[in-house]
């Protein structure tokens, strides 16, 4: 166990994963109880940072200990006799006590420090533009949506001390989904089976033009599926792959896009979706089956990784007889380590359709990934092994931890002033005239809000304040959470603030900014798809009517809309393109995927599908004089 002044994290790391397996699986806490815990150990691993000055620490720690002890005693019935007024904090709901008003106001500031110290300033300044939205409602203009406004003491009951806000459906999900699938991927890298997907994609492309890069695409899915975050799966595949990609000639720039593009859609990829899917069945209104959702995601993520697959190989047709690294570079894992990742994945997707809970299925999978890693001495996990995984997870679910509990504080405000329920009113008349823009709109709203933020809050986030205003457009309901999710991982590859690609370029040396532009460009597959499915719901096999001739009929549609969109981003198809016929393929792209539908006529589709292959006629017949 590592000495001190860590050894007090490892102990509340494996005190967090202890207590979140047990509660989601036998509770004895309450839920505001169960969150309060989980939340207050999580804002005291923010607290207790050693590279922070340690009177602060000391102090801000105290004060959480104090703060979320009392929301536990006060909500718990095995501390009745401590209960202030006779009452459980439930039942003083607009009647709170001085005490409860100055826990209140002392929490809400330790979450919002937490979250700037986890995450930045993006998210607190946002919550605290939202607490003061609703405190001067009255005075703010019409475009804002004024309302009556309300006292500190209204606010800090909303907001902190019931479970509209902190301890509301945020850091739920976090506490019943999101933790327990961290801690699966750390488990799953102690094992090194998260290794084996890495070796099996280099062995799978090992013969293939562009196999670095194809490596980094099929590994950086498959990987970012368990973990859900696109930063910490840029930095656990790219330090394999960006160096291989280098090596085969890449640019720094192009090999870190094509890895930030990856790893950004990984959380798009069912059956596990990092953990999206299981937020999803908590949020979608009305609710939808696990099933449903991973057959919804399942076409566009099988789209979005066979353009990422066509472009990477497209961009190698320039590089030259590159002797493949992958091979060489490539560390051997043992086979039991498939076996490992096998297992885990088998029982968890098997337990799922048997109709198990999440939680329930993922702590079953726990097991087996502990069990199974003992057939080998390179895979089996100690105690110290198991007590690593839990900081692992522990560290990585601290900005979500903080995070959630920061949306929850937003989600309150967004509650008691009515303010969700508005926006619609504003969108509808736009969308009346012209629902492409209406849906450009909201994108670059969950974009821009998104912006810093863990993909995972920033869905949560953005459910709650854009998804009332998708259902009333007459979109799907889970087609606009897709909708809403694809934008949220989106905002890991869109400059300026391209978390995803900024990792990527500290791997690869290359310029920031180069490497969000490049980023960016690769991942535009993932800007297309939203409005694709949106506007052709069969794309995930939702619409009623034709079954699956409906849906072969619109995939073939989708693909001859997206090869020339992969032609554009490349430049090249047989051999490079000038820069007006690559302007044009965009154009068709746009023609046969979004206006041909939006505007419900196929003449575009038509029009735009034969300018593609006219133009990609005339660059094979170049390519033909020109000779090999």
């Amino acid at each position: 166990m590592p000495d001190s002044p860590h050894r007090h994290r490892v102990v509340l790391a494996v005190l967090l994963t202890a207590f979140v397996l047990a509660e989601v699986n036998y509770p004895t806490f309450g839920p505001q109880a169960q969150l309060a815990v989980f939340a207050g150990i999580g804002l005291l691993l923010v607290f207790l940072d050693p590279n922070q000055h340690p009177i602060l620490n000391i102090t801000a720690a105290l004060l959480t200990i104090f703060c979320f002890s009392y929301i536990v005693i006060q909500s718990e019935p095995m501390f009745e006799r401590l209960w202030l007024e006779g009452q459980p904090l439930g039942n003083r709901a607009g009647a709170e006590v001085a005490l409860d008003n100055l826990v209140g106001f002392l929490g809400l500031i330790l979450v919002l420090e937490a979250t700037r110290r986890a995450i930045g300033v993006t998210l607190p300044i946002l919550a605290l533009c939202f607490t003061l939205y609703a405190n001067l409602g009255a005075a703010v203009p019409d475009f804002l949506f004024p309302h009556r406004g309300y006292g500190w003491e209204r606010i800090v009951s909303q907001t902190f001390l019931h479970t509209q806000g902190v301890f509301g459906i945020a850091l739920r999900v976090m506490f019943t989904y999101v933790f327990l699938f961290v801690l699966f991927g750390a488990l799953l890298e102690k094992t090194r089976a998260t290794n084996f997907i890495i070796q099996f994609s280099s062995r799978l492309f090992r013969s293939s033009r562009g196999a670095p890069a194809k490596v980094a695409v099929l590994s950086s899915g498959m990987m970012g599926s368990l973990s859900g975050s696109a930063v910490a799966n840029t930095a656990t595949t790219g330090t394999f792959t960006i160096p291989l990609m280098r090596s085969a000639g890449f640019s720094p720039a192009a090999a870190a896009g094509i890895e930030a593009a990856a790893s950004s859609g990984g959380a798009l990829v069912p059956p596990i979706m990092g953990a999206g899917a299981y937020m999803m069945l908590e949020i979608v209104d009305p609710p939808v089956t696990f099933l449903q959702i991973i057959q919804a995601a399942l076409i566009p993520a099988l789209l979005y990784y066979g353009v990422l697959l066509l472009i990477v190989h497209l961009q190698a047709a320039h590089l030259k007889d590159v002797p493949n690294p992958s091979s060489e570079r490539t560390t051997e894992i043992p086979p039991v380590a498939g076996i490992v990742f096998l297992a885990a994945f088998v029982s968890l997707i098997g337990l799922l359709v048997a109709g198990y809970t999440p939680f329930r299925a993922v702590s079953v999978s726990l097991a087996v990934i502990v069990i199974a890693g003992m057939c080998d001495a390179r895979t089996r996990l100690g105690v110290g092994d198991v007590f690593d995984a839990c900081r692992r997870a522990a560290n990585a679910g601290i900005p979500l931890i903080a995070a959630a509990a920061c949306v929850g504080v937003i989600i309150g405000i967004v509650t008691l002033t009515g303010v969700g329920s508005r926006l619609p009113g504003v969108i509808l008349p736009l969308a009346q005239q012209n629902l492409v823009l209406a849906l450009g709109l909201l994108m670059v709203s969950t974009i821009i809000l998104g912006m810093g933020l863990p993909s995972a809050v920033c869905y949560l986030l953005m459910a709650t304040l854009v998804g009332p205003v998708l259902g009333e457009l007459g979109v799907v309901p889970l087609a606009a959470h897709l909708f809403i999710f694809y934008f949220g991982m989106m905002s890991m590859v869109t400059p300026p603030v391209a978390l995803a690609a900024y990792t990527a370029s500290a791997i690869a040396g290359s310029g920031i900014m180069s490497t969000g532009l490049a980023a960016f460009r690769y991942a535009l597959v993932g800007f297309a798809l939203p409005y694709c499915f949106v506007l052709r719901p069969d794309l995930l096999l939702l619409a009623d009517g034709n079954g699956a001739a409906a849906t072969l009929a619109t995939t073939g549609v989708t693909v001859v809309g997206l090869i020339p969109l992969a032609q554009s981003v490349t430049g090249r198809c047989f051999v490079p393109y000038p820069p007006l016929e690559r302007a044009l393929l965009m154009l068709a792209a746009f023609a046969i995927l979004i206006l041909g539908p939006a505007m419900d006529t196929h003449a575009l589709v038509a029009i735009g599908a034969g300018a593609a292959v006219l133009i990609t006629t005339l660059n094979f017949l170049r390519s033909r004089r020109s000779g090999p």
